[in-house]
C-alpha cells in the first residue's frame, strides 16, 4: 500500500470539512472490509491523500425506535443489526440480509454504511494494479463485454458504452423492499433512488456527503429475503432477492419485488409485482410472479444460469411472505 493521511473525524461536520478539503483524493473509512482490499490491490487509476475514519464519529452507532420508524446508525454492525430481536421480528429481510452478509468476523466490522456504499463487483473493475482501465474507471471500454460475463448483468448494460459489473449488497435490496430512507449530511432520499451508476461512483453521494442514518417504516405486511452464492459464508451473492407483501381479503394487495447482483444497481422487478397484485399468495402466483421478474432478462453467454437462479428466489421468498 502506499502512503496516505489518515484523520479521525470527531464529528460528522469535520468529516464533511475534510472531505472538502481533499475533494475527490479522500476516501471514508468505517469497518473498512471493501476499501482496505481496494486499496492493498491498487485496483484504481489513482490513490488517495487521505483517508477519513469515521469510526471515532459518536453517535453514529445505534438501533432504535421512533414514532413507528426503525432507525439505524450508519456506523451500526452488521452483525448488531443481523442479531437484533425488533428487527428479526418486524423486519425480518434486513436481519436476514444483514445476516447473510460476508463471514462471522467481517459481520463484526462491517457496517450498514459501508454495505449500502460498496463498490461493484467485476474481475476486470476489481483487478490488482489497474491492469484493465475500464469505463467505470474513466478508461473506453467494459472488458467483460468481450470476456468473461459469468456474474455479470442478466438485465443489460449501463453507463454510456456499456457496463454489466454487478451491485453487490445484500442489504440494499432488503431495504428498498422495505421502502427506507437514507439520512445524509445533506438530505434524506429514498433508499430506492440512492443508487447511480457512473464513473468511480455507485450512489448518489457528493464528494463531500456521508451517510449517518437509515430509516425504516413499520412494514406494510410480511417481508423476506434469500441468498444464493457458492457458499453459505464469505460470498457475494450471485443473486439475492428481497420482497414485502400485504394480503387483505385474501388477496395481494400491496408488494415490492427487488433483486441484487443481477444488474449494475439494485433491480425492481416491475412484471413480479404486476403479477401479484389482486392475486392469491399461493404457489401459481408465486410461480408467475418469478416467471415475470425474467421475461425481460436479456443474459449473456455464460451468465445464463442466474435467470434460473433469480427465478427460484423470486419464488422462494415470495412464498416466504405467506
Amino acid at each position: 500500500m502506499k502512503s496516505f493521511t489518515h484523520i479521525n473525524a470527531t464529528s460528522v461536520d469535520e468529516a464533511v470539512s475534510i472531505l472538502r478539503r481533499y475533494g475527490s483524493k479522500a476516501n471514508l473509512i468505517a469497518g473498512g472490509t471493501d476499501l482496505l482490499g481496494k486499496l492493498k490491490d491498487e485496483i484504481m487509476s489513482s490513490y488517495p491523500e487521505a483517508i477519513v475514519n469515521l469510526k471515532t464519529i459518536p453517535g453514529l452507532d445505534f438501533i432504535r425506535q421512533e414514532d413507528a420508524v426503525l432507525k439505524i446508525g450508519a456506523l451500526t454492525r452488521l452483525a448488531d443489526i443481523a442479531s437484533h430481536p425488533t428487527i428479526q421480528d418486524q423486519y425480518a429481510a434486513l436481519a436476514e440480509a444483514a445476516r447473510r452478509t460476508a463471514s462471522t468476523h467481517l459481520r463484526e466490522m462491517g457496517t450498514i454504511g459501508g454495505n449500502l456504499c460498496q463498490d461493484i463487483r467485476c474481475w476486470y473493475y476489481r483487478s490488482p494494479n489497474n491492469r484493465f482501465p475500464c469505463l467505470r474507471k474513466s478508461g473506453g471500454r467494459c472488458y467483460a463485454l468481450d470476456g468473461d460475463d459469468r456474474y455479470h448483468s442478466i438485465f443489460g448494460a449501463s453507463v454510456e458504452d456499456g457496463c454489466i459489473a454487478v451491485h453487490p449488497s445484500d442489504t440494499a435490496p432488503a431495504l428498498i423492499a422495505l421502502d427506507a430512507r437514507i439520512q445524509t449530511s445533506k438530505r434524506i432520499v429514498s433508499a430506492q433512488n440512492f443508487f447511480r451508476v457512473d464513473e468511480c461512483r455507485t450512489t448518489i453521494l457528493d464528494d463531500d456527503e456521508i451517510v449517518t442514518e437509515i430509516h425504516v417504516p413499520q412494514p406494510l405486511g410480511k417481508n423476506a429475503f434469500a441468498k444464493f452464492a457458492l457458499r453459505k459464508a464469505i460470498d457475494f451473492p450471485i443473486v439475492n432477492c428481497a420482497v414485502m407483501l400485504a394480503v387483505s381479503d385474501h388477496v395481494v394487495s400491496a408488494v415490492r419485488v427487488w433483486l441484487n447482483a443481477v444488474y449494475v444497481i439494485p433491480y425492481q422487478a416491475k412484471l413480479a409485482e404486476q403479477a401479484l397484485i389482486g392475486q392469491p399468495l399461493d404457489e401459481a402466483s408465486a410461480d408467475a410472479a418469478a416467471d415475470a421478474a425474467v421475461s425481460n432478462a436479456r443474459p449473456r453467454h455464460r451468465n445464463k444460469f442466474m435467470v434460473e437462479i433469480a427465478k427460484t428466489l423470486v419464488k422462494k421468498t415470495v412464498l416466504a411472505c405467506q
